[in-house]
């Protein structure tokens, strides 16, 4: 028989800072942006994060060895293809609908997730966040609060 060993929340606490950005921006261009001022190499992941209902929403990441943080970068509106009922005068077309990944917070355009050790480190990101010239505003959210976190696991 075989041991069964469990890890209690209280022995494993998950550091990150979940930061809300707002920018008029695309999202290759924040990703653009977001390396040259944090000196990141972030880059699209292979696959879209495909949440059953919502549709796929795209990722960007990187792990940063020397600091031990790892980036996530995720589009709050994504992408989803509708098929039209039949009768439909642009039957042939393709019709795609925007759904969102964290639906209280449905004007935020991305989330920035940063999985760090350090208590310091997420003012620094923040200022060199809102350098950006088209970053609009960026905060801080608590995830523990959100009602739609699991969307976050990735």
């Amino acid at each position: 028989m075989a041991a069964i060993y469990k890890i209690s929340e209280d022995f494993y606490e998950d550091t990150f800072t979940l930061i809300a950005l707002h920018s008029s921006l695309e999202d290759y261009a924040l990703v653009y942006a977001l390396n040259r001022c944090l000196k990141s190499n972030l880059k699209r992941t292979k696959f879209d994060l495909e949440i059953a209902k919502s549709g796929y929403f795209p990722i960007f990441e990187w792990r940063d060895q020397v600091n031990d943080r790892y980036y996530t970068l995720i589009s709050n509106i994504g992408i989803k293809e509708q098929e039209l009922v039949m009768g439909d005068l642009f039957q042939s077309q393709p019709s795609y609908s925007t759904p969102v990944l964290i639906p209280e917070y449905r004007e935020v355009d991305y989330f920035f997730k940063v999985e760090h050790d350090e208590p310091d480190a997420e003012e620094v990101i923040f200022k060199s966040v809102l350098s950006i010239p088209r970053v609009i505003t960026a905060y801080s959210l608590d995830a523990n609060k959100l009602k739609s976190k699991n969307n976050l696991i990735f």
